[in-house]
């Protein structure tokens, strides 16, 4: 039987949650916390106030990575989600629950259990505090969220076991489901695997899915690539398409089939900011565009993955002279990303007033393309759709490249753009829309599983 684990912060009832389910299903029981005092012969208290928490960390990881690899119900510190190593191993053909509560029982709980600070704030304090930094961690490590605020671990439990046995799709929603998704481009073999999925006997009532979220999407490498890093990782997941003209449309479908998270992408990175719980307050409210979106313990919470994607390829041009062509929900990002870096960034785009709008957003100059010869830009970034079909126009004429320009065109299918194609032809240094769908995927992987996935393993599989 795949390892069953239970994660979340301390005072979530982790421990006797992990015993009653073990016990139920006639599996072993380890709590890792236990198994690092008996392993040091030391206990957490004095781990932490004789050595610290990084000494503790590592004595944890250690642990982590020689639990048993099937057949076991494992009961987590608070901190392991924070540790990409640990959820790459605990993640491994493993189902995860994430137990979560509100702060007052956390509280209360935890002044009956008393455990060595992890801040000098009052406890109170502490726990909201290391919640809210933990938060991002926990929705990557869930499978699945047990709330144990108001119940007992004997029904805390009790849902655990329901969960494994049946899952959280409605099978009720089989036929409307499958539905939309015929309605879109969907290969006859990805359509039978969700056929497998969504069954009303399926052969694994808990596999999930994530998506991705446009249209046209059909195009969308996504699939392939995230697919076989679940094969990769032994995650129990599939990636397809959720195809739609209405963006309403698609949020319902993801929440019906329970989905985990979706890729958004053209038209909907804007449309989404309002229709989704929370906005990562970092970069995505910022941009103004969400390409990641988490459904995780009762919430939808957007991110923005596209400026990682666009800065990553660009750190040794730090301070450079750039020109943006462009002034849509790709633009955004890609500002957000040379602003970051120093630069100084001209945006150009045929629509004079959008130009000048995202420009006022970020502190940056403006015009149209025709004011491209004289900035004469160190950096070129393409932005703009063109490139993605054969018959499209060049976003900037090649008679205005020069030698020591780098030229990065956004667009990825295909990976050579008539741009990139002209750019080569001039000597320019050139980057492929193919690296920033790596940075961004890389990062979106993280926040879906909270897996720190080499940017090597996502080039291999990339189709």
């Amino acid at each position: 039987m795949k390892r069953i684990v239970f994660c979340g912060f301390r005072g979530t009832g982790k421990t006797d949650i992990g015993r009653r389910v073990a016990e139920q299903t006639g599996l072993t029981f380890i709590d890792t916390d236990e198994r690092i005092e008996e392993e040091t012969g030391r206990s957490i208290p004095d781990i932490f106030h004789e050595d610290g928490e990084e000494r503790f960390r590592a004595v944890e990881r250690e642990v982590i990575a020689d639990l048993p690899a099937a057949d076991v119900v494992i009961s987590t510190g608070g901190g392991v989600v924070t540790d990409p190593v640990n959820m790459e191993h605990l993640r491994r053909n493993s189902t995860v629950f994430v137990l979560h509560a509100d702060i007052d029982t956390i509280e209360k709980r935890l002044q009956r259990k008393p455990r060595p600070p992890l801040t000098g704030l009052p406890l109170r304090e502490e726990i909201a505090q290391m919640l809210e930094r933990r938060r991002l961690h926990y929705q990557a490590a869930a499978d699945f969220c047990i709330d144990t605020s108001g119940t007992t671990p004997q029904a805390a439990a009790a849902q655990a076991l329901t969960i494994l046995q049946h899952g959280t799709f409605d099978r009720n929603l089989r036929e409307p489901c499958l539905a939309f998704f015929r309605s879109g481009r969907l290969p006859p073999q990805c359509m039978q695997r969700l056929d497998e999925i969504l069954a009303m006997r399926p052969a694994d009532p808990l596999t999930r899915l994530v998506g991705v979220a446009g249209y046209p999407c059909a195009h969308s490498k996504g699939p392939k690539l995230f697919n076989a890093l679940f094969e990769r990782y032994g995650l129990d997941y599939h990636y397809t398409w959720f195809e739609d003209p209405e963006l309403d449309e698609i949020l319902r479908v993801a929440r019906q089939v329970d989905a985990k998270g979706l890729s958004v992408t053209i038209p909907f990175k804007k449309d989404i900011i309002p229709l989704i719980d929370e906005v990562d307050e970092h970069a995505a409210q910022a941009i103004g565009a969400v390409n990641t979106v988490i459904f995780s313990c009762g919430t939808a919470r957007g991110y923005n993955t596209d400026w990682i994607g666009v800065r990553k390829p660009l750190v040794d041009k730090k301070g450079a002279r750039a020109v943006l062509l462009g002034a849509g929900g790709a633009a955004a990002g890609a500002a957000y990303a040379l602003v970051d870096l120093d630069m100084d960034v001209t945006i150009l785009n045929r629509t004079e007033k959008k130009a000048r709008e995202m420009a006022e957003r970020f502190g940056c100059s403006w015009g149209t393309p025709d004011e491209f010869a004289k900035i004469r830009p160190d950096v070129v970034v393409n932005s703009t759709p063109l490139g993605m079909k054969p018959d499209d126009r060049m976003p900037v004429s090649s008679d205005l490249l020069e030698p020591e320009m780098t030229v990065f065109d956004l667009v990825y299918t295909p990976p050579v753009t008539p741009l990139i194609e002209a750019a080569r032809k001039k000597g320019c240094t050139t980057i492929t829309g193919t690296e920033m769908f790596i940075g961004q995927a890389k990062e979106q992987f993280y926040l879906f599983f909270g897996i720190d996935v080499p940017e090597a393993t996502i080039r291999e599989r990339i189709p």
